[in-house]
């Protein structure tokens, strides 16, 4: 199955009065859940509305190592920052706190804020602005403050 037909299968479901589906062919298995968020309207600089939302809460994974890894909680794109061309949300040695956002996964023209579940310290972001993410996809490493 091709990122495209998840996206179509991802809309069908967000339209419908489903709460939940599963899907599963060969080795695919999907399954979406859908629960009430609160959108915020606002205008970008260009005058376009954008609708954003918070994100599906991130579980907190224990660290295997000294480094823990925040990851995607949907397929979509991901952006570092909250305009075009703006200061990214975090960055390389950054001291960041949990609750505090890193990045941006749109989703279904859904802004979805990706908050970092741990305190400390921004070692890696291990990919770039705009590039496409997948559910559970690594998106930065952090050294968590003791």
């Amino acid at each position: 199955m091709e990122i495209k037909d998840i996206l179509t299968l991802i809309d069908a479901v967000s339209a419908s009065n489903l709460s939940s589906f599963s899907y599963e062919q060969g080795d695919t298995k999907l399954s979406f859940e859908k629960k009430e968020k609160q959108a915020v309207k606002t205008t970008g600089a260009n005058g376009d509305e954008i609708v954003a939302a918070k994100a599906p809460e991130v579980k907190l994974l224990p660290c295997d190592t000294d480094l823990c890894t925040i990851t995607s909680p949907m397929v979509g794109t991901f952006y570092n920052a909250g305009s075009e061309g703006g200061k990214p949300f975090v960055s390389v040695g950054d001291h960041i706190k949990a609750g505090q956002v890193v990045g941006i996964v749109e989703a279904m023209k859904l802004m979805n804020e990706i908050e970092s579940p741990y305190d400390g310290v921004v070692e890696q972001i291990l990919i770039e602005n705009k590039d496409m993410v997948g559910f559970g996809d690594d998106i930065i490493k952090i050294r968590p403050s003791k």
